[in-house]
């Protein structure tokens, strides 16, 4: 069985999405689309011509099997993704108001995919790709799914595979702040790259500061790349004894922010699967993240290669793609 370049797992659910910017409870009819951290990253890093595979369950109803049919349809390949027949798959609502403000109500209690055990995740599939990807949502779902992530760990290091982690907190899914920190920050210690937005990143070490986000991190994994996500500002990265800030950019309307750092990770491993350096692969990522700012949708905006292209050009002309170095 030959394994795809990136393999990443994790719960994926049905959006419904408002047709108008209203109060959820005065909304009365609804677009349907797929969501969900590990898949968007999947059909991201699909768009910019790598093979991907996505673990999974689903439930066998009629929801689950748009999502399989979405995310295969993309060119993620879905054999390891699995049906439940006695659970569900999960649904979230999203409520627009306020601008680009985007609320989100989860029904993921139970899911199909919280069902998921180690037993679902095969080591020969996973053995052969060039990097495995773990978001911090599936250890917060059940017990099992906690295991099922340490058996990937397990797996990618016996193989010497890269571990990419997105701590993808949410909070509402842990006990409290402290399990969160405790089981995250020790996913993170094993992992090579940590790629971590600046608010989650607060609520994980007590600072908002993305240098010493970072310098808490490389204490935890002195060999990993520590990435600091900073939205419209860009990001700021440590590697190795280098460090420094990659500016964003700018776009004139943010239409949904939510898939942004899914898409940041897809923009960021594709580079780095094209071989190129740090810089050049943060900036990738920025620049797929402000185009899938202004699309609606997790993944309806995930960029292809002519529009990241695009997207890099614009800014080259502007500023000549200047980051600022740190230290070197």
């Amino acid at each position: 069985m030959q394994s795809p370049d990136v393999i990443t797992v994790g719960e994926t659910m049905v959006i419904l999405n408002p047709d108008q910017s209203i109060p959820l409870e005065y909304a009365h009819s609804f677009s349907k689309q797929v969501g969900g951290a590990e898949s968007n990253l999947a059909v991201g890093l699909s768009r910019l011509g790598h093979s991907v595979g996505w673990i999974s369950r689903l439930g066998h109803d009629p929801f689950g099997r748009y999502i399989q049919q979405v995310i295969r349809g993309e060119g993620v390949d879905v054999s390891n993704t699995s049906f439940d027949d006695e659970a569900p798959t999960g649904v979230f609502f999203k409520e627009r108001k306020f601008g680009d403000a985007v609320n989100v109500y989860y029904y993921r209690a139970n899911s199909a995919a919280s069902r998921l055990q180690k037993e679902h995740v095969s080591e020969a599939y996973i053995s052969g790709a060039k990097y495995v990807v773990i978001s911090g949502i599936l250890p917060a779902l059940s017990q099992s799914c906690y295991e099922t992530t340490e058996e990937v760990i397990r797996i990618a290091q016996k193989y010497e595979i890269p571990i990419v982690f997105d701590p993808n907190l949410r909070l509402k899914l842990w006990k409290d702040k402290e399990e969160a920190a405790s089981v995250l920050n020790s996913i993170a210690a094993r992992s090579d790259f940590i790629l971590t937005g600046q608010s989650e990143g607060y609520q994980l070490t007590g600072t908002h500061d993305p240098e010493e986000i970072a310098a808490f991190y490389k204490q935890k994994s002195p060999q990993a790349t520590v990435i600091v996500k900073l939205g419209a500002d860009g990001a700021y990265y440590s590697y190795g004894s280098e460090n420094g800030y990659v500016p964003g950019f700018p776009v004139s309307k943010v239409v949904d922010p939510i898939g942004a750092g899914d898409s940041f990770c897809a923009g960021f491993i594709s580079a780095q699967l094209d071989g190129s350096d740090i810089h050049e692969s943060i900036k990738k990522g920025n620049a797929a993240g402000a185009v899938t700012v202004q699309i609606s949708g997790d993944m309806e905006g995930f960029p292809r290669p002519s529009e990241l292209e695009q997207m890099l050009q614009s800014t080259d002309e502007e500023n000549g793609g200047v980051y600022e170095e740190v230290n070197r």
